[in-house]
């Protein structure tokens, strides 16, 4: 196996600062208002109001390395930290009103290995699909204030595990590994869970969570990973559908049809990470300091928050936060839409972070 299909978020701690991705220019960030600072990135239609630190935690609750972010039909917001396991009574998942305020709290099954989460409607219904990787090693549907509808574990049937992978707690890193990050969700009912951090490979299940088949597995492109975090079904009007990876570890994104047959690369991130859609729009955050948008035909349109420089300049930027400037971003983990075409972005920091793109 090669060094770089080889590339954990441990490792990265390490590489972030020597990483050699070509990042273009920043877009100029300009203030404005009488009453309050502005801070606008973007230009032309996709400029944005950046308000970090949005979502407020009340006293008794502590950011723990915040990962990722989803919004419900209310618009309230999501939030799933790694946590520590060491406070495996804290919760790892928080609930937001479109202000920031805070609703509630649940997930501490989910402390120290807290990762994707994302909100799905059903039969009228939304629920929750929540994953956890390191000692935690599994996925689950919750309803909205976390009761848990099904629990699952790795996919035996698959092949590809170790013994006992599926009952195993224990943090142990690997290709045979369960490792699940991210989720994508099909017409059918059915799911795409990315084991982004273990195998490599994209799992599918069928709308009763049971496993059908995979694609992907390590590798070195086209078709195969070195780190396969993120994922997301591109339904944006005038394509057809596809089934789009980020390739965190070979900076690119790699698409394929609806019944994982690998169809193209796109080069040119820095560690993307996930992925979301809104009208013609793609988002992409990128650990690499920054979050790119893409247009309907995949070329970029804006890139937000660039702060690439500094990043690999400054050793252990991620744990000091009074170095972070407003308007830009450290290590972008996950991205969404509000229903406004407004952008959330969670930040893998020491402290956490989750910032607000305020469509302007």
């Amino acid at each position: 196996m090669s060094k770089q299909q080889s590339v954990t978020r441990r490792e990265f701690l390490t590489t972030v600062t020597a990483a050699t991705v070509t990042i273009a220019a920043a877009p100029a960030i300009a203030t404005a208002s009488k009453t309050r600072k502005q801070t606008i990135v973007g230009s032309g239609e996709h400029q944005f109001e950046v308000v970090h630190d949005f979502a407020k935690l009340p006293g008794e609750y502590t950011w723990q390395t915040t990962h990722n972010v989803a919004v419900d039909k209310a618009g309230n917001l999501y939030v799933i930290h790694e946590g520590h396991v060491q406070k495996k009574d804290h919760p790892s998942i928080f609930v937001f009103d479109p202000k920031g305020k805070f609703i509630r709290a649940f997930g501490s099954e989910y402390q120290g290995g807290g990762h994707g989460i994302e909100v799905r409607e059903e039969g009228g219904q939304e629920f929750l699909y929540v994953c956890g990787y390191q000692q935690v090693k599994m996925f689950s549907k919750m309803d909205l204030k976390g009761e848990v509808v099904w629990r699952k574990y790795a996919p035996m049937e698959c092949g590809v595990y170790a013994k006992n992978e599926d009952t195993d707690r224990k943090k142990i890193w690997g290709r045979n590994r369960f490792m699940p990050t991210n989720f994508a969700f099909l017409d059918d009912g059915g799911f795409l869970l990315a084991d982004g951090y273990g195998s490599f490979f994209i799992h599918r299940y069928d709308k009763d969570a049971n496993w059908v088949s995979m694609f992907g597995g390590p590798g070195n492109g086209k078709g195969k990973f070195a780190t396969a975090h993120g994922l997301w079904i591109d339904r944006r009007e005038g394509k057809e559908p596809t089934i789009v990876v980020t390739d965190r570890a070979h900076h690119t994104l790699q698409t394929f049809t609806m019944d994982g047959k690998y169809i193209e690369t796109l080069p040119g991130y820095g560690l993307p990470a996930n992925l979301d859609s809104w009208k013609d729009l793609l988002v992409v955050p990128e650990l690499h300091a920054r979050v790119t948008l893409l247009g309907k035909d995949n070329q970029v349109v804006a890139r937000l928050g660039d702060d690439v420089d500094r990043v690999k300049s400054t050793k252990g930027l991620r744990g000091m936060p009074g170095k972070w400037q407003d308007g830009k971003f450290v290590h972008p983990h996950d991205a969404c839409f509000d229903h406004d075409g407004s952008i959330f972005v969670a930040e893998w920091v020491a402290t956490g972070r989750v910032s607000k793109l305020q469509k302007v």
